[in-house]
C-alpha cells in the first residue's frame, strides 16, 4: 500500500493511493498514521480493504507528512560511497548516528523556511524506513520482519550548524522544516529491491544529485539491527539513511540554498517531493 496523510497542517486525516491513482480516505478505519497506528496488525486490516469503495480526496488536497509524531527520528550520515568520496571523508567503519527533531517534519511539498541566522542551508534526498514493531537486539536476516515500509525525506541541513559550530550533528539537522517527509509511506511488498532505487534532486530544474540506493555503505537492514543493539526502537520511528552525491556542500564552489529556490526529489517508487525555500 502508498499510505499518506491529507489535509492542513495539524488537521491531517489517514489516506491510501489507489490503483486508480486516486487519493481515498481511511479515516473510518484508522485513526492517524502514528506511532499507536504504524504496526502490522493495523496494516494486515487495511489491506483487506476495497479502496475503490472509499471516498475520494481530492487530488487538490495538501498532503501532509505520511507520519504523525514518530517518538524518533533517527538519521545516517555519511553512508553512500560516493558521497563520503565527494566531501573527502573517510569510510566508517560503523553508522554515523544523528537525531533530528521529530517536529521538524513537514509534507513533501510544504515550504522550507531558510532560518534568518542560516548561512549554509544545503539539500539530501534520502530514503527512510519506518519501523513497524518493537525492536530490539534483532539480526540483520530478521529486519525485514521490524520494517513496516519506506518513504522519501529530505535531510535539510545548516553546515555551519552542523559542521562549524561544535558539539553535535543535530543542532544543523533539526531546524524548523528541515524535514520534509513522504508524500507516501510505501509499505515494503511494492518494492521488489528497496536496495537498487534510483534517486534524484534538483534545484531550479537543474539536477544536483543523481544516485541510487545500491551506493549504501551500510544497507537498511544492517542499520535496523546495528541499532537494535544500543536503544529498543518502536513502531513509527523513522531511520533516514544517508544521502548520495551532489550535495552543496561537495561542491567546488560550494552552493547552498536562497530564498526562491525551488527543490523537486524523486526516488523510484517512491513519490516526488516540491518545496520552495521561503525566507523565516
Amino acid at each position: 500500500m502508498k499510505l499518506l496523510r491529507v489535509g492542513e497542517f495539524g488537521k491531517e486525516k489517514p489516506a491510501a493511493l489507489g490503483k486508480d491513482s486516486k487519493i481515498r480516505d481511511l479515516s473510518q478505519h484508522v485513526l492517524d498514521l502514528n506511532p499507536l497506528t504504524l504496526n502490522f496488525e493495523t496494516l494486515e486490516k487495511l489491506q483487506k480493504l476495497d479502496l475503490e469503495t472509499l471516498p475520494e480526496v481530492s487530488s487538490s488536497t495538501r498532503i501532509g507528512s505520511c507520519i504523525a509524531r514518530p517518538g524518533k527520528f533517527l538519521a545516517i550520515g555519511l553512508n553512500y560511497s560516493d558521497h563520503a568520496a565527494e566531501t573527502n571523508a573517510e569510510i566508517p567503519k560503523e553508522p554515523i548516528l544523528f537525531n533530528k527533531a521529530s517536529n521538524c517534519i513537514v509534507g513533501p511539498n510544504d515550504n522550507v523556511i531558510l532560518p534568518k541566522l542560516s548561512k549554509k542551508l544545503d539539500w539530501e534526498v534520502e530514503i527512510a524506513f519506518v519501523v513497524g514493531k518493537d525492536t530490539k537486539y534483532i539480526s540483520e536476516k530478521d529486519a525485514p520482519n521490524h520494517i513496516l515500509g519506506y518513504c522519501m525525506v529530505n535531510d535539510i541541513s545548516e553546515r555551519e550548524w552542523q559542521i562549524e559550530r561544535g558539539g553535535l550533528w543535530d543542532k544543523g539537522k533539526s531546524g524548523d522544516t528541515f524535514g520534509p517527509t513522504g508524500p507516501y509511506l510505501v509499505t515494503k511488498d511494492e518494492l521488489e529491491d528497496v536496495q537498487n532505487l534510483s534517486m534524484s534532486l534538483d534545484i531550479d530544474g537543474k539536477r544536483m544529485q543523481t544516485g541510487n540506493t545500491n551506493k549504501m555503505i551500510f544497507n537498511m537492514n544492517f542499520i535496523l539491527s546495528y541499532l537494535s543493539n544500543f536503544m529498543s526502537l518502536q513502531p513509527g520511528d523513522i531511520v533516514t539513511t544517508g544521502t548520495p552525491p551532489g550535495v552543496g556542500m561537495g561542491m567546488n564552489p560550494k552552493q547552498f540554498l536562497k530564498v526562491g529556490n525551488k527543490l523537486k526529489i524523486n526516488i523510484e517508487h517512491l513519490g516526488e517531493q516540491n518545496s520552495t525555500i521561503v525566507a523565516e
